[in-house]
């Protein structure tokens, strides 16, 4: 099957075609480039199906066929991802036009994460706000922890159900997700992808006192701090940058002050969730890092791993050298441009208890399986 997915992200928009489970063909624009669908569509018109992220999926625990009343439940999410859901409706609604004998089936980061124990998806907030069970902890990142489980299996030799990991993914987004049975059992973010560790204009978990307490001091509304803690806060917010990880390593380079601390705080956060999320599983098989920051900027996970002795790991070499990697389809758009992709490779020490690995971001691949499995459910009713 013949399947071009698509993955509005926090900072580009991303196309591939994916061939019975083989990407063939791979690019990427900026969130800018308005065009970014209507050239994949050109690019690929000729395909079987289409499958599209979405960050939010609220209920939905597995990949879906969209049909209208699907897109309406999806648009009352929007809320909780202001920052992808938006993107994510119009790019379903665009292809629906554009290639409408085509099916299109959505796959939600949330899925991966439908089964963690209520213990750990529960707030403690009274009941009368929580008895219908949809103020919970949802997760995301959920398509690229599955992607990470499914290859950590394979470079260690292992059944994905058989691991007990963590899963760091490190983008403009960042979050942290324990992983056992071969799904999510704890995870950083929760009922927005707001909670959490650090990010890159994101503010991660902050004291709700200290929130109240600016509202009443300022005083701002509800849609004003929605906007400081989604687009003005974590790296973005500290420097006066625009969060991106590079310009403020930079910064940091040139000694200065606000950028050292940042990165600091951002390091400090993303330790932090992976001690948490070690708490969740019986044993510690590997700690996994994806997500452009990782891919890219390996440098921020050797600093990271310096500080998690505790967990038996011991930094060693990041450099892109590795165990394996499939680069075919690398092929990057106008808007975007990227050296040839590093290897998925371990990065900790030949004696550490604990093996740490760097393993790319390839959602595109779990989107096309979602969208397989989709179709053929529906082939079988």
């Amino acid at each position: 099957m013949r399947v071009l997915t698509l993955n509005p992200g926090s900072s580009s928009m991303k196309a591939a075609l994916v061939a019975d489970g083989t990407a063939v063909g791979w690019t990427a624009w900026d969130l800018a480039d308005t065009g970014a669908v209507a050239q994949a569509i050109r690019r690929w018109s000729d395909v079987d199906a289409i499958a599209v992220r979405f960050v939010h999926g609220g209920a939905q625990k597995a990949p879906a066929p969209v049909d209208d009343a699907l897109l309406a439940n999806l648009e009352r999410l929007t809320s909780l991802a202001p920052n992808h859901q938006p993107l994510s409706l119009e790019v379903t609604r665009e292809v629906r036009r554009s290639l409408p004998d085509v099916p299109v089936v959505a796959c939600f980061d949330t899925a991966f994460h439908a089964r963690m124990p209520e213990a750990a998806a529960r707030y403690p907030l009274p009941r009368a706000w929580t008895e219908h069970n949809r103020l919970r902890r949802y997760g995301f990142h959920g398509l690229s922890c599955q992607h990470a489980l499914r290859r950590t299996a394979e470079l260690l030799g292992r059944e994905p159900s058989e691991l007990q990991m963590i899963c760091a993914h490190v983008g403009a987004g960042v979050s942290v997700t324990a992983i056992r049975d071969g799904h999510g059992v704890d995870t950083s973010m929760g009922f927005t992808p707001l909670e959490g560790a650090m990010m890159a204009t994101r503010s991660g978990s902050i004291d709700p006192g200290l929130l109240l307490h600016v509202m009443q001091t300022a005083p701002m509304s509800a849609a004003e701090m929605s906007d400081a803690l989604f687009h003005r806060s974590g790296l973005a917010g500290m420097t006066g940058t625009d969060g991106d990880l590079r310009q403020v390593l930079a910064a940091a380079a040139h000694g200065e002050q606000d950028a050292e601390v940042a990165l600091d705080v951002y390091r400090h956060r993303l330790r932090r969730e992976i001690g948490a999320a070690a708490t969740s599983l019986s044993r510690l098989d590997a700690v996994v890092f994806t997500g452009g920051v990782a891919e890219h900027q390996p440098e921020v996970v050797t600093a990271v791993l310096s500080g998690l002795g505790v967990l038996g790991l011991r930094a060693g070499d990041v450099s892109h050298t590795g165990l394996d990697s499939d680069n075919r389809g690398f092929a990057p758009g106008r808007g975007l441009r990227h050296p040839e992709p590093p290897k998925d490779r371990i990065v900790t020490a030949a004696d550490s208890p604990v093996p740490a690995l760097i393993v790319r971001p390839r959602e595109d691949l779990e989107l096309a399986r979602g969208a397989e499995e989709a179709l053929a459910r529906l082939a079988v009713r």
